[in-house]
């Protein structure tokens, strides 16, 4: 049999090579404490399970959904938007139900973007923007995101003739993997090279809800002119911990929002309905969920930052998102040390150059940790080094 070249284009998934090597270490019976994919431990809080399974029985939500959305969905989805940013969106154009923000990052680049076309794509960053734009025949133009620049994109090292074959820029902050957050002097400036170089800008905003020390991440459309140019990615994983039930909304330019629809008409048939009415649950009365899990990952967050700086370890505590982004010790590559501490400690962090190359050198520990599984790795880390 034969298999399109694309194939030989794309390396295994990061976090189904992360779930390959634990796996590994299990079968030898390792009991590995894995710092790996950012899937929250906390369960979906039970009044939003309740909604999915009364819902759930009713016959007339065992058929196709729409494939834009329940209009209950999206219209709960822009209402949450300008409750929480003050921005107000048309929810029958200018919003769309996503099944989880990571297929509407995949299938936006199959909107967007042609063979021979550019996506501006930051690195390290999360796989599927470069994965989206390579599936759709384009290229990726990657901005190196570094400890010298606070991990933002230099967008005036784009040259011209690359920002002239430019078709989208992708930005995320708060950012995964480093944990970083922009000012808001960067939203302004990649709204304003968006349209001076006539691209769509598009922000993955998975993390909004999640950040710490009184600070409140902002939304694209808080910016002027965004509208004309911008698409934003939310999520219900990470917010509402509901990473299994995949659903999340896009919100923007209805031009731009059309675009995506076309797509996922043609690829998806929507979301399952008592999945979508469980959200509406989740956007409408999820607020104090929120509070308790950035209350959790703030506790955990100061433990790790203590724990490993008393381990000689230079860890900066993140402003935004669930994971610390860590320098590796000296001595060791990303790869190498990820590897040291799996074998030694049964502790498992994700090496930094998966992300890219600009994340040689450092390791990404997700805090979607139990306390007292944190507490017991940092004992055997403790051991080892």
């Amino acid at each position: 049999m034969e298999f399109s070249d694309r194939l030989d284009r794309i390396p295994p998934y990061l976090f189904a090579e992360v779930d390959r090597r634990i796996a590994e270490k299990k079968a030898s019976g390792v009991d590995v404490i894995s710092f790996g994919v950012g899937d929250p431990d906390v369960p979906t809080p039970g009044k939003i399970v309740e909604v999915l399974r009364a819902a759930s029985l009713d016959p007339a939500n065992h058929q196709y959904p729409s494939y834009y959305g329940l209009e209950e969905f999206r219209g709960a989805a822009a209402a949450w938007v300008e409750r929480r940013f003050g921005v107000r969106f048309d929810p029958g154009t200018e919003v769309i139900s996503l099944m989880g923000s990571k297929e509407g990052v995949a299938h936006i680049a199959l909107a967007l973007l042609d063979p021979g076309d550019i996506a501006l794509v930051p690195e390290p960053s999360y796989p599927v923007y470069a994965m989206g734009t390579l599936l759709a025949g384009a290229e990726s133009h990657f901005l190196p995101l570094t400890s010298e620049n606070g991990f933002l994109p230099d967008l005036g090292s784009v040259p011209k003739d690359v920002a002239k074959r430019a078709k989208v820029l992708w930005i995320n902050y708060p950012n995964n993997p480093t944990g970083a957050v922009a000012p808001r002097e960067l939203f302004a400036e990649a709204v304003e090279f968006a349209a001076r170089n006539g691209l769509v800008l598009a922000h993955d905003n998975a993390y909004s809800e999640i950040t710490y020390d009184s600070y409140t991440a902002p939304s694209l459309f808080e910016f002027e002119g965004a509208r004309e140019v911008g698409i934003e990615f939310h999520s219900l994983s990470k917010t509402f911990n509901m990473t299994g039930w995949r659903i999340g909304f896009a919100c923007g330019n209805p031009d731009v929002i059309g675009a995506l629809g076309t797509i996922k008409t043609n690829i998806d048939s929507g979301v399952f309905n008592p999945v979508q009415l469980a959200a509406v649950e989740a956007l409408e009365n999820g607020g104090d969920t929120v509070g308790r899990m950035v209350d959790i990952y703030t506790r955990r967050r100061d433990l790790l930052v203590r724990e490993l700086s008393g381990l000689g370890w230079d860890v900066t505590p993140p402003k935004g998102s669930i994971y610390i982004w860590m320098p590796v010790p000296d001595g060791f590559d990303s790869v190498g040390f990820s590897t040291h501490v799996l074998d030694r400690a049964g502790v498992f962090f994700t090496p930094g150059n998966a992300y890219g190359p600009s994340g040689e050198g450092y390791v990404r520990l997700s805090m979607t940790v139990p306390d007292e599984r944190i507490l017991e790795a940092v004992s055997r880390l403790k051991e080892v080094f």
